[in-house]
């Protein structure tokens, strides 16, 4: 008997072709960066798509944002779609393209790497998940990050300068522009400042002045957003309004997060009497400030004061207009009544100036206490969040004070569903009211 070993033969899987996506940035909004950013989208675009054995999955392109900053959406949403199993390639510039910050980089990396995700660094000729990429791009990017601490400390040491010589950094404000390093009034914008004035001190408050200007078609100098009470306020507490300078009100915390954060006298404040022409007198702006003291301090009397009065104040960001959101009570004295928050844009202003959606204050404190584990949201919500962000309609994510971001998804509950015991008495209470009133109506008739 003769037994022949045969060599078996396994059907050969099917070709796929690898998806690839590029990851473009700048870190300036000034045109000729953002030409240089259209123009590598383009380039990287036409590449993948040449290659025969690559599928196109994407540009992702991150506009104005530092690379040492972690909170880039085209960046974040390149690494949900990897993780989603979208990308199995990332082209990219250089990795100080893709992160200054040498532990955002290397997490990210070894990330993408357990996913079995290649990056490729054109300009430094490295793929992440060659045998020494990793060691390369861990020096690499360590002298990136020591570069740009050097550089951030030139920069605060050329601005602390300046402010010693009575300089500021302004470009731009309502009223006033720099030219040759000196504020030089724009005549037409000065007299919306001086309108804004007297308004206020005639007893208009924040929010009316604001839809005046509105109604006004008058566009804010420095947003986007439309005139609001935080816009207006700013014009008011302005000291350069009466002609003279406070430098150095903010600082940058540090260089990697390059926030800036409110000088309540860590740093040198400078005060520079006289440095420019006065759009309104000092007298005005004195009068101003003093109305504002007096209308807190009636406030504060009322028992109104703006305070943290409930877990979620000043918590919850518009993904929209970037307002915070307030809590409005709706349908009022009906079986439907209930709290919702609500964007300020669009509650002060209208859906032609923001397109958020309210969010019922029940699912908005089940989904809280689901993402934080526990009831007391009172504590958990000052202590372990920094944002809530609505990113769309039924999409929030919440931002941890750590970083980390969690994104959940919520809807509506049917009306069965949402009805309580004591609804449903109301119910029966109003249809029994309309019913009596029905019956007297006839019998009048």
């Amino acid at each position: 008997m003769r037994i022949e070993k045969l060599d078996s033969r396994t059907a050969s899987p099917k070709h796929r072709k690898k998806r690839v996506a590029a990851y473009v940035r700048v870190s300036t909004e000034k045109e000729m960066a953002l030409n240089s950013l259209e123009n590598q989208a383009e380039f990287y675009t036409a590449q993948i798509k040449a290659d025969p054995d690559w599928e196109f999955a994407g540009i992702y392109e991150d506009r104005g944002i530092s690379g040492t900053k972690e909170m880039r959406p085209a960046f974040q949403q390149m690494l949900a779609d990897c993780r989603a199993g979208k990308i199995d390639l990332i082209l990219t510039k250089a990795f100080t393209r893709f992160a200054r910050n040498t532990v955002v980089l290397l997490s990210t990396l070894r990330e993408l790497k357990a996913l079995g995700i290649d990056v490729y660094f054109e300009k430094d000729n490295i793929h992440s998940l060659s045998e020494n990429g990793e060691f390369l791009i861990t020096l690499l990017a360590a002298y990136a990050q020591a570069e740009s601490y050097s550089a951030s400390e030139n920069q605060k040491w050329r601005i602390k300068k300046a402010f010693e010589e009575g300089r500021t950094t302004l470009g731009k404000m309502m009223g006033y522009r720099l030219k040759d390093g000196v504020l030089t009034v724009v005549p037409e914008e000065a007299e919306i400042v001086r309108q804004i004035f007297e308004d206020y001190l005639s007893g208009m408050g924040e929010n009316a002045i604001a839809k005046k200007l509105i109604r006004m078609g008058i566009a804010p100098m420095r947003s986007q957003r439309p005139w609001n009470r935080t816009s207006i306020r700013y014009i008011l507490t302005n000291e350069k309004y009466c002609g003279n300078m406070l430098l150095q009100k903010t600082y940058i915390e540090n260089y990697i997060s390059k926030k800036p954060v409110r000088n309540h006298g860590e740093r040198t404040r400078y005060l520079v009497e006289n440095s420019h022409e006065a759009i309104i007198p000092k007298e005005m702006f004195d009068s101003a400030q003093a109305e504002r003291r007096k209308r807190r301090e009636k406030m504060n009397a009322d028992g109104r004061q703006w305070s943290r009065r409930y877990p979620f104040s000043g918590i919850i960001e518009c993904g929209e207009c970037g307002m915070h959101y307030r809590r409005r009570t709706v349908r009022s004295g009906t079986p439907y009544e209930q709290s919702v928050w609500i964007c300020r844009t669009f509650d002060t202003y209208g859906k032609e100036f923001c397109h958020s959606k309210q969010i019922p204050e029940d699912i908005l404190a089940a989904k809280t206490a689901e993402v934080l584990g526990g009831d007391d949201l009172e504590n958990a919500v000052p202590a372990m969040l920094s944002a809530i962000r609505v990113v769309e309609a039924n999409h929030l994510v919440y931002v941890f004070k750590d970083g980390l971001e969690q994104d959940v998804f919520w809807e509506y509950p049917s009306r069965k569903e949402s009805w309580t015991e004591e609804k449903r008495q109301k119910a029966r209470e109003l249809a029994l009211e309309r019913n009596r009133l029905r019956k007297e109506g006839n019998s009048d008739a």
